[in-house]
């Protein structure tokens, strides 16, 4: 698959080597331009580009951005992918960092947030996991130390190559239901950086509670 991943930061950068290293050919994007991840791009085998072009011709796009930069995203770089290849979102929202968002203290998901910042349907993904374990911790199927990661979205169909490159990646991948239901997987939550087996990512996610402790609010 050509994949365009949005952030060269620890996740962006992680999934990057592991993509690249799976025979995918990844463009990878960041705010400050493409000189600024030439030797990245050299160690990962990943294409360096521009925020602009990154998900031209994409067959799967990753933003993986800190999430108040969301805003600055300009909603035209999507369309350049091709028909139907899912936008998957990395992010989660850490008021000290992010600042307040109100729309997310007030109960939306993250997600939900970023979906209607860039007028796309995203599906997410990669958000609950920290980034040295997806690049080390990997197994293949059926081998009883797996992780699972949690998948959220609407469209089956999108959520179904999302999971797809999940388990390609040597994770079992949890149908976490639609987007609205993203919360379940956002900090805070019994799954966060929790490194579960199926069963017992799907038992955190049910026992999932909306509140946000204070650590986790503006």
């Amino acid at each position: 698959m050509r994949i365009g991943i949005i952030g060269a930061g620890h996740i962006g950068g992680t999934l990057a080597r592991r993509l690249a290293a799976l025979g995918h050919e990844v463009a990878l994007a960041n705010s400050r331009g493409p000189a600024t991840l030439e030797a990245l791009a050299a160690e990962t085998g990943a294409r360096a580009a521009t925020a602009a072009r990154a998900a031209d011709g994409a067959d799967l796009v990753v933003v993986t951005i800190p999430l108040r930069r969301v805003a600055d995203l300009d909603p035209e770089i999507f369309k350049g992918r091709r028909p139907g290849a899912p936008i998957v979102d990395t992010m989660n929202y850490y008021p000290g960092r992010d600042g307040r968002i109100g729309e997310i203290e007030d109960g939306l998901a993250e997600s939900r947030w970023v979906e209607r910042r860039i007028g796309q349907p995203v599906v997410k993904a990669f958000n609950n996991i920290y980034f040295q374990h997806l690049l080390e911790l990997g197994r293949p199927a059926g081998d009883p130390r797996r992780i699972a990661l949690p998948v959220a979205g609407d469209d089956p169909g999108t959520k179904a190559k999302v999971m797809a490159l999940v388990d390609e990646l040597g994770f079992d991948a949890v149908d976490a239901g639609p987007l609205d239901d993203s919360w379940r997987q956002q900090p805070g939550t019994p799954c966060y950086t929790q490194d579960l087996g199926a069963e017992e990512l799907r038992r955190a996610l049910a026992s999932a509670s909306p509140e946000r402790g204070p650590k986790w609010r503006a």
